[in-house]
């Protein structure tokens, strides 16, 4: 149970309803020993009557209503103080389940983008639900249950010894092979229990990526190879349930044959006992009691221990991201001011994961308030510098500064609040427009929403809808244009107010007059941020105040628009074919 150590210190938050839960099993557990008591006492007194010693009809009627009424008021407070068990600690697994999951939910946001890169949705998905789910189960059920059967073999077996040494001895010889068995079950069940879940992680990784690319599979028509793939999967994971159901399997058979062999050892060592006069006949309907309340403890020893299993398996999954250390870590737990002065000076950046160097010997400087744009072919390294800027990648060589100081030396929050960044792949959430909009700026109005979105030029093609900003999305803003959510992505991104903008290539799907209006409107909105537009289009760039073109990481040219036309190089050829595309045809 190693890996569930790790659980302690949830453990502790809640250790004064645990501990109450625990006197309330023990006092429950010792009153329903009250029942095979008395019981006993029952069957002695008829048996008293029928022989003659007791003739004293209205001493018999008292007696038995007396036992009667013991047995039904300790078999009520038990199961009133059964029920308090139950509200004690399985409502506490609940709330550890509830903050397990949001210590993986946050580590996941902590974790740095390469891990992303690494590691399949699917499996991330599997492990903060179908793992954790696992993990409750020991988190709750087991530790009640398993304090349920310590207590009850704690009572029960010293009042069988008590009232019966030699017949208690018969009754519990059988269990110590139980314990063998489950030992070596036990083990088998682990291993399968670590398959099941693997399995389970594959099969949901399958089905999320089936489900995202739903457009892309009907337009190759992929659709039977990818049920073929999905059947292929869903067989395995059935397989290896099934092994995992036989070993399962065995234990309550091995309860039934042990528990049974127990009963049939007090019904004929009681029996002899009884003829020879070592024991009262009540005794053998007494220990009855005690076999069959030993019965479900015992069974719970197979199920305790299988759950016991399957969170060991599914928590040691869990520790494996939760024990990895984000490569992007907040140095600086002091509040950062950032303007947004950005500089790089000699940088180099080589991805780890494909050992791309995508950066070589980087060095520009963008003052406070001014716009960067940055052109290049495909895979000139222009994404990677925003990239760097919103520290997604530390540098490998050389430093990137904020304001003069190393950016690792910014406070990772307020830097990454100071920004407003519009990816390449305009990303929008299952919500309405609106909300969209705002999630940039929580506390947004409805009307900086909508001067946003006309900043955005996208407003007018939001109103066109029946809900309007009301409009909910489907998965990744599926009900849009690609134009259209790359509008609604820059007025997210504009509504916040940054003290710098990165906007890396949010203008492909947009036509040249949309992107003029976005461009002057851009100009009048971000007079006094900092802003860096990455494009392929010469019309995106030629308003910046400083312009460079990157090839294979490096700077080939740089300079102002006009300046890079004059120089008749790559901007200039970009410049003059982009012109010509857009004259009309005569």
């Amino acid at each position: 149970m190693k890996e569930l150590k790790k659980l302690n210190r949830l453990f502790a938050k809640y250790k004064w309803q645990l501990i109450g839960g625990i006197v309330v099993t023990i006092i429950s557990r010792v009153l329903s020993l009250v029942l095979p008591k008395y019981v006993g006492k029952i069957i002695n007194l008829l048996r008293d009557y029928d022989q003659g010693d007791v003739t004293d009809m209205e001493f018999l009627r008292s007696e038995l209503l007396t036992f009667v009424g013991i047995i039904l008021g300790a078999t009520l407070l038990a199961a009133g103080l059964t029920f308090i068990m139950r509200q004690l600690i399985i409502v506490v697994s609940r709330h550890l389940e509830y903050d397990l999951k949001n210590i993986i939910y946050q580590q996941y946001q902590r974790l740095s983008l390469g891990f992303y890169k690494n590691n399949r949705t699917g499996d991330l998905m599997n492990r903060i639900s179908e793992d954790v789910s696992k993990v409750r189960m020991y988190m709750g059920p087991s530790i009640m249950y398993g304090i349920n059967m310590i207590t009850l073999f704690a009572v029960v077996i010293p009042a069988m010894i008590n009232t019966a040494p030699t017949l208690a001895l018969y009754t519990i010889v059988p269990l110590p092979f139980l314990s063998i068995a489950i030992y070596i079950v036990s083990r088998e069940i682990h291993k399968r229990s670590t398959l099941v879940q693997q399995y389970l992680s594959n099969l949901n990784t399958i089905s999320q990526e089936a489900f995202s690319g739903i457009s892309v599979i009907k337009a190759y028509n992929l659709a039977p190879q990818m049920n073929q793939q999905f059947s292929q999967v869903a067989n395995d994971s059935k397989d290896k349930n099934i092994d995992l159901a036989r070993v399962q399997a065995l234990f309550f058979p091995l309860m039934v044959l042990l528990i049974g062999a127990s009963n049939i050892a007090v019904i004929y060592i009681g029996g002899r006992q009884v003829i020879s006069g070592e024991i009262e006949v009540g005794t053998i309907p007494e220990f009855l009691i005690y076999v069959n309340m030993l019965t479900w403890p015992v069974a719970i020893v197979g199920w305790v221990t299988n759950m016991i299993q399957q969170a060991e398996a599914s928590q040691k999954r869990i520790n494996q991201f939760l024990d990895i250390e984000p490569q992007i870590q907040n140095l600086v737990p002091e509040s950062s001011r950032v303007t947004g002065h950005i500089e790089f000076k000699n940088v180099n950046f080589v991805y780890e994961d494909t050992n791309i160097h995508a950066l070589k010997d980087l060095s520009f400087e963008v003052p406070a308030g001014k716009t960067l744009a940055i052109l290049g072919k495909t895979g000139s390294g222009k994404s990677t510098v925003l990239e760097l800027i919103g520290r997604l990648y530390d540098v490998t060589d050389g430093v990137v500064t904020i304001d003069g100081d190393a950016i690792q030396s910014v406070n990772l929050d307020d830097l990454r609040q100071a920004i407003g960044y519009v990816p390449q792949d305009a990303f929008l959430f299952s919500d309405t427009i609106g909300k969209n909009i705002a999630f940039g700026k929580n506390d947004a109005s409805q009307e900086e929403i909508e001067t946003a979105a006309k900043n955005a030029v996208v407003h007018k093609n939001i109103k066109n809808f029946t809900l309007g900003y009301d409009t909910v999305l489907g998965e990744r803003g599926i009900t849009l244009s690609g134009g259209q959510k790359q509008r609604v992505s820059i007025a997210r991104a504009i509504i916040k107010q940054p003290k710098i903008l990165l906007f890396d290539d949010c203008l492909s799907a947009v036509d040249t007059e949309t992107e003029e209006k976005i461009l002057n409107n851009l100009k009048k909105v971000t007079q006094d941020t900092t802003t860096i537009i990455v494009s392929h289009r010469v019309s995106s760039a030629k308003n910046a105040d400083m312009i460079i073109v990157l090839d294979e990481g490096r700077i080939i040219e740089q300079g102002d628009h006009q300046s890079l036309v004059n120089n008749g190089g790559f901007y200039a050829e970009l410049y003059a074919n982009q012109m010509l595309e857009q004259q009309p045809i005569a």
